[in-house]
């Protein structure tokens, strides 16, 4: 039988990696690196990315609520120093499996036949998962970048379709799961550049007690507020606990990096 054998919360800042600063950032790309490790020991096989896009793939006339990319991939097409544009491992067969059960399960995902993805998917898919191909990625991109939002619990549940979905998958593959994004930060406002450590705290506390609650019960309002409209991004941090319901989580780092203008994070989350 199918399983899921972890999940991952990591951002894709692209200051990070454009570094205009010039800021010591070695040890926060090393993380990639160190997740990177994870999975190829835990011997998994596919990859979910959760994602959002920031108007490079869509626009603002095609705001999906969640599309599943079913075709070959790559990426990330916005250019990134030292993340290279390039083929991304894929598994039609997995992603249309997924597709399916998101229908019949009250999910009508949006699909994407083939996709050249954004930093996004990108920057996981390149840095964190190993790069001979033995793990073939699905993306799945949530609308958390661009309003209308995904609802929160929505994408819990969306989390909680995927685990009933490889539960129910022939074979033994071994599946972890990438949620991409945030955590403090705001795009494109007069606010671009702070970054706020206690909500960061706040729901890296969420993922490491495995209670979804606290994340949950925040509003829209209290996320725009606290945690910028980059930290409307939390809904990916959602999808994947609500597929390791209970799973035990771990910070692998946290900073507030000055080279850069998002809180960064990145956390383990075990199966229970």
């Amino acid at each position: 039988m199918a399983n899921i054998v972890g999940g991952y919360i990591m951002p894709h800042d692209p200051l990070l990696f454009v570094n205009p600063q010039k800021k010591e950032r070695d040890h926060l790309l090393a993380v990639y690196s160190r997740i990177c490790d994870k999975v190829r020991a835990s011997g998994a096989t596919k990859a979910i990315i959760f994602g959002a896009d920031h108007y490079i793939l869509f626009g603002p006339r095609c705001l999906p609520q969640f599309l599943i990319a079913t075709g070959e991939l790559h990426g990330p097409i916005d250019r990134l120093p030292g993340v290279a544009n390039a083929p991304i491992a894929s598994d039609p067969d997995f992603a249309n499996y997924l597709v399916n059960h998101a229908h019949g399960s009250g999910f009508d995902v949006s699909v994407a036949r083939d996709l050249g993805v954004d930093h996004a998917i990108g920057v996981p898919a390149q840095l964190a998962l190993p790069t001979d191909g033995s793990v073939q990625t699905v993306p799945v991109y949530m609308a958390s970048g661009v309003e209308p939002y995904v609802r929160l619990q929505r994408a819990y549940e969306f989390g909680q379709m995927v685990r009933d979905a490889v539960g129910g998958m022939p074979g033994d593959e071994r599946v972890v799961l990438i949620g991409s994004g945030g955590i403090s930060h705001w795009v494109g406002t007069g606010e671009m550049g702070r970054i706020n450590p206690e909500f960061d705290k706040k729901v890296l506390d969420a993922i490491v007690s495995g209670d979804p609650s606290t994340l949950l019960s925040m509003t829209d309002e209290e996320i725009m507020r606290d945690g910028g409209n980059g930290g409307m991004e939390i809904r990916h941090y959602l999808a994947v606990m609500g597929a390791l319901p209970a799973g035990q989580g771990e910070v692998l780092t946290y900073e507030a990096w000055s080279g850069g203008v998002t809180g960064l994070g990145f956390a383990e989350i075990l199966p229970a």
